[in-house]
């Protein structure tokens, strides 16, 4: 652990880009979600506090422990110590609330033999009640809960109620994957054998406690079993018992297999089913009473019925609200692929989940800013906002992001569609690309390691590296952006152009509200099709511009005004200092640009 010394000098080091990221501290509770910014990390690729978890107070080799330093995917060491010790870092930042990737205790390894790969991540869940001991115990995440509230900073908990760790087996498939078998071919009725089986079940349709009571025999597609190693692994206990899963093989991911699949192996739990609803209301309610946390993450939304979420939702936010946690932030992981915002806004209207995480703000930056494409595609984003369960007010909740632990980050984004960019211009589209996020509508989401130039080989594992010094090759071969370090060293620079950056615009959304809650209307698009301009009015009437230039040439721009907005101030880039017209300000922007203008009424 470091000394306290070291921590102190730390703090030092930086405390004038500290005092720019504080928040107030006797109010956080009264921060609305769309006042925040968010740091997602984590917690074993953050920093090393304590050497002596890195195996999970487990003896033996990598395929016991789970730890290897030099395997991207397995575990490299980071735990809660190291998140308390480098919190001034995080509020330097600008960040206001921490969402915590899973820290709750994992299979430690699982996989073929030869293909095994450990649960790093926090995903392969087995005890839903206790923190892994490879990131620390209770005691460790209270000490950081409690450390980040006294700094006015919140943290969101990831959580998972989609599936558990692969414990359950199929004894047709001998180890090896197994395809989906439906309801239709496999009904609920029928054993694998042809044995009339769950007599008076009506199926999953009716989510009584009378009917799924009905429900005996889990081997109506597959013969589930537990070994005798694991059969009592799971915690709370009844998570154990084979009848709570849908026992259906691998999902494909379309059809019914995206609700009743296991997703790749792990145990798919029957959602439907009134017993394992109010098991995870009990399960993650607990967390809310314990800790007075502020928000979840849900992992796997859209692989769980809407029935789930409508029950499972309003219930957290009454727990919350019982704790004194007023505005508990509740986003789901609803991932995708395209600029469909159809596809989002179903998990607000139907499942009823409070908020969603933004793919469609992401997949449309990455068109506009890495991959060239017309900026009409960011108004037909915004246009659509109105789908959401609450309409564009409601959009101000959506968490919006880049780039993150599962597809990848940005800046490799941006590599894969210019091959041969260079050092300088990479740096740019990031510095776009984050000004995109921080001034346009939503909550920012920074993935941890952007702040430093991170970019990775790929997605998933390749794009999980190290705050601390990394000891994995296909990691440190690589400079990062905006500096020569590589991975191989630890990065908490906050000198970084990057760092820097962030810094900046989290003050600016911190000072002026209307880039936190302000109405937005797109003023300007597709006409030059590199630039992009909005307003954001806020309650007071005044208006903010901000305009963006994904081209590699100066842009200049006539922009839409308020009529009332007649001199304008810069906050970020250089602004005209009154506008041409009434109605009308004209902006010229530099390549790969962007800037903020303040209106003032006259």
């Amino acid at each position: 652990m470091r000394s306290i010394f070291h921590v102190a000098c730390l703090a030092l080091c930086f405390c004038g880009v500290a005092t720019l990221a504080a928040p107030g501290t006797n109010d956080y509770r009264q921060r609305l979600p769309e006042d925040e910014i968010v740091y997602f990390v984590l917690p074993d690729r953050f920093e090393n506090g304590d050497s002596a978890n890195d195996r999970g107070g487990t003896p033996g080799d990598r395929l016991t422990t789970g730890f290897d330093p030099t395997h991207k995917g397995f575990y490299h060491g980071g735990d809660l110590d190291g998140l308390v010790e480098r919190l001034d870092y995080i509020q330097g930042l600008g960040a206001t609330a921490i969402w915590l990737g899973p820290i709750y205790r994992n299979k430690p390894v699982q996989g073929a033999p030869g293909e095994e790969t450990a649960g790093y991540h926090g995903y392969w869940i087995t005890d839903f009640t206790a923190v892994d001991p490879h990131f620390g115990a209770e005691a460790e995440l209270r000490t950081f809960v409690d450390a980040a509230h006294a700094r006015g900073m919140k943290v969101y908990l990831d959580i998972i109620t989609n599936h558990t760790a692969d414990v359950i087996q199929y004894r047709e498939c001998a180890g090896k994957p197994c395809p989906y078998r439906s309801r239709a071919q496999f009904p609920y009725s029928r054993s694998v054998t042809g044995e009339s089986v769950n007599e008076g079940f009506v199926g999953d349709g009716l989510r009584t406690s009378a009917n799924f009571a009905r429900l005996a025999r889990p081997d109506f597609a597959y013969s589930p079993f537990v070994a005798d190693a694991e059969k009592d692994v799971k915690v709370p206990a009844w998570l154990n018992s084979p009848i709570y899963y849908h026992n259906r093989g691998n999902s494909d991911f379309a059809g019914e297999s995206s609700l009743f699949g296991d997703f790749v192996g792990l145990d798919d739990l029957m959602t439907e089913n009134p017993r394992v609803v109010q098991g995870f209301i009990d399960i993650y309610g607990d967390w809310i009473a314990r800790f007075r946390i502020d928000g979840f993450r849900i992992d796997t939304a859209r692989h769980v019925n809407p029935e789930f979420w409508q029950a499972f939702a309003p219930a957290m936010l009454r727990r919350a609200r019982a704790n004194g946690i007023p505005n508990f932030h509740i986003f789901g992981e609803v991932a995708a692929e395209t600029v469909d915002v159809a596809q989002l806004a179903r998990f607000t209207r139907v499942d009823r989940l409070p908020s969603v995480l933004d793919f469609a703000f992401a997949r449309a930056v990455e068109e506009v800013v890495a991959r060239n494409k017309s900026t009409a595609i960011l108004e037909r984003l915004f246009a659509d906002d109105g789908l959401y369960e609450g309409g564009a007010p409601a959009a101000l909740r959506l968490p919006t992001f880049t780039g993150n632990h599962d597809f990848g980050r940005f800046a490799w984004l941006v590599e894969q569609a210019n091959p041969g960019i260079s050092n300088e211009e990479l740096l740019a589209r990031l510095k776009l690309s984050n000004a995109m996020m921080f001034l346009l509508r939503g909550v920012p989401v920074v993935y941890y390691g952007d702040e430093q130039g991170f970019v990775g080989h790929g997605n998933d594992q390749a794009s999980r590296q190290s705050l601390f010094a990394s000891q994995v090759a296909t990691y440190n071969d690589q400079p990062l952006v905006g500096t020569a370090s590589t991975t191989a060293r630890e990065n908490f620079d906050v000198t970084h152009p990057l760092y820097r950056q962030l810094a900046e615009l989290a003050a600016l959304r911190r000072q002026h509200a209307a880039l936190r809650r302000g109405r937005q209307i797109v003023r300007a698009f597709g006409a030059h099709p590199h630039a992009f301009a909005a307003s954001r009015i806020g309650n007071d009437g005044r208006e903010i511009v901000v305009a963006f230039n994904t081209a590699a040439v100066a842009v200049s721009l006539a922009v839409e005004v308020e009529t009332r907005s007649v001199a304008f101030t810069s906050l970020t880039g250089k602004c005209a200092a009154t506008a041409v017209a009434p109605g009308s300000l004209r902006l010229e922007i530099p390549a790969f640009g962007y800037v903020a203008c303040l209106g003032d009424a006259r």
